[in-house]
Formats: structure tokens, C-alpha cells, sequence
């Protein structure tokens, strides 16, 4: 999933206190899938800081990747599919002790704890580790680095007058004898239809561009294997797909400073809208943002309006 905490806290219900608002100086891929989704939800997650509630699924597909991320502290002989199983409860208790507001997750109505629902959560996660069992062999694999922080800086001006940073984890790199690099992500869902399969592999072309501006070297192939369904997608980049990918995330970025600078955060009503926890703060639900809480040092140019500036930026970093 390429833990994503690079570029935002306060989300999910998660983190410190928020700080400050600030502009921003970084992307990571989701907040760059947020932005395309909808301007104002990424200012809600990145400026505001607002409180998401947290989500069973994604807090079990965090506890999935522990699990997965950590089996191969084991020999290779052991890194067997009963090993796995017996990690959950561990990861869970780590992360719960970390997070004990996800206890919330398994109360029931009356408030009180509820150990049957949290026994049918841990048996889901089961299955899905299990069924990586059946797409990948972990004793023949030696991954070079798990759970990978990358970071490079594109010269390009960042609202803060920097480069803008591109950043993320990755869950898994896989090096070759002959040196050539595999960049594989779990996801816990199931796999998108093939309509859909450009936009799953914007996160992975993300960090293919990383780190080819870190190693000099494309990665010969993305991977993601897809719990949920059992599928594993797998795409071979070449370097000109990457420099698009560098020229979208330039002109992203470039959108992102436009409606930092304006305070003009459109939303883009989609038939995601329904999953939004920030839909008593959008308008196209009859609710109000909270007040800007940056300086506003740009207005509108040659009479355009800057959210549709900042729309007409972002539609050219869509292609």
C-alpha cells in the first residue's frame, strides 16, 4: 500500500495534535490522487488537517503489510504461511497501542468492546495472508529493502520557493543478480477493472520516477499484487512514460501552488463523494469550509478566475 504519512498528519484520526497550517512542500502519491479527485479534499487533508474517521479495512490492510514486512525478518525456511497467521495478533496490538482510538473499531452499539467482531476482522486478514501465499513464494525472495522511504527533489518551484519534493514508502524492492530493480506493492483490495488499471498504476510510476532520479535506473518492472482478488498486475516502464509522469507532477504541483496562493480550492463532485468524511465542510453538500487558514498573496490573473486556473493546471496535468 506504500504507508503514506509523508506530506500530512491529523488524518484517519491519526497523529499528533495539528500544527500550524502551512503551505504545502511535498507529494507523496495519495495526496497527488487526492488532488486529481478533488482539490478541495486534498486542502482538507493537507492544510486543514481535518480528522478522518478510521477505516476497518485500511486499518487491516496496515496490520496485512506489517505482517508482510516482517515475515522476512525470518529465516527463509520459516517464512511459512502458519508464521504469518501467528504475527496478526502481535501487529495488531502494536499498532492498537500506537492508535488506541481504533479500539472504536469493534464496539458495538452499546459502546462496549466486541470480541466477535474483532474475531471475524482478524479472520479476514487470515485469508488475506494466506492468499499471498498462493501469488508469491517468500522463501525464494530476499527482498533488498522493505518498507523503503524515498525522497528526490525536482528543480521546479514548490510554494515554499523550493524544489518540489516527491516522497513515499515503498513496501518492497526487489533487486536482481544482474541489478535490475522490481518495485512491488500490496494492496488488500481487489483488483481494478482494466478501465480503471491506469489510475493503480499512477502510484507505482510515481515511485518508478523516484527511483530512477535516485539510482539513475529505470526499474524493469512494477508489481501489484492484489490480496483481495488474487491478481497480480504487473507493467515494465521505459524512461519516456517516466518523464510524462515527471511532466504531470510538475504541472500538478504547479496547480496545487495556484490554489495555495488563491485559497481557491474547487471540489469535484464524483461518485466517490459518498465516501468523503468531510462532506459537513463541502458545499456540494450544503456545508462550509473552515476558514483559510493561509495568507491569500495571489489573485486572480488576465481575469481568470483562480479556481479555474487552478482547474485548467490541473486538467493539463491529467494528460
Amino acid at each position: 500500500m506504500g504507508t503514506d504519512t509523508s506530506d500530512t498528519t491529523g488524518a484517519a484520526g491519526a497523529g499528533p495534535a495539528p500544527q500550524a497550517a502551512r503551505p504545502p512542500s511535498a507529494l507523496s502519491p495519495s495526496r497527488a490522487g487526492d488532488f486529481m479527485q478533488c482539490p478541495l479534499l486534498y486542502r482538507f487533508r493537507v492544510i486543514d488537517k481535518l480528522p478522518e474517521k478510521p477505516s476497518a479495512a485500511a486499518t487491516r490492510g496496515t496490520v496485512v503489510h506489517a505482517v508482510l514486512e516482517r515475515l522476512f525478518d525470518a529465516p527463509a525456511a520459516e517464512r511459512t504461511a502458519s508464521r504469518a497467521r501467528g504475527l496478526l495478533p502481535g501487529e495488531w496490538e502494536r499498532l492498537l497501542a500506537a492508535r488506541p482510538e481504533l479500539a472504536e473499531l469493534f464496539h458495538g452499539e452499546d459502546g462496549a468492546h466486541d470480541p466477535e467482531s474483532l474475531a471475524r476482522w482478524l479472520a479476514e486478514a487470515e485469508r488475506l495472508v494466506e492468499r499471498w501465499f498462493t501469488l508469491e513464494d517468500p522463501t525464494r525472495l530476499e527482498p533488498a529493502d522493505r518498507e523503503l522511504y524515498v525522497e528526490t527533489v525536482l528543480d521546479t518551484a514548490g510554494a515554499d520557493g523550493a524544489g518540489l519534493t516527491l516522497r513515499g514508502f515503498i513496501d518492497r524492492v526487489d533487486v536482481a543478480p544482474t541489478g535490475e530493480v522490481r518495485i512491488v506493492d500490496y494492496k488488500t483490495g481487489k483488483a481494478p477493472a482494466p478501465r480503471y488499471r491506469e489510475g493503480a498504476l499512477f502510484q507505482m510510476m510515481f515511485y518508478a520516477l523516484v527511483v530512477w532520479r535516485l539510482r539513475g535506473t529505470v526499474p524493469r518492472r512494477l508489481q501489484l499484487v492484489y490480496l483481495g482478488s488474487g491478481d497480480v498486475l504487473t507493467y515494465d516502464p521505459v524512461e519516456a512514460e517516466l518523464r510524462a509522469v515527471e511532466r504531470k507532477l510538475r504541472a500538478l504541483w504547479e496547480a496545487i501552488v495556484l490554489a495555495t496562493e488563491t485559497g481557491d480550492w474547487r471540489p469535484r463532485p464524483t461518485k466517490l463523494c459518498g465516501w468523503c468524511d468531510h462532506q459537513a465542510h463541502c458545499p456540494e453538500f450544503g456545508g462550509t469550509p473552515p476558514p483559510y487558514p493561509l495568507p491569500v498573496t495571489r489573485v486572480a490573473e488576465g481575469g481568470v478566475v483562480p479556481g479555474q486556473a487552478a482547474q485548467g493546471r490541473m486538467d493539463a496535468a491529467q494528460h
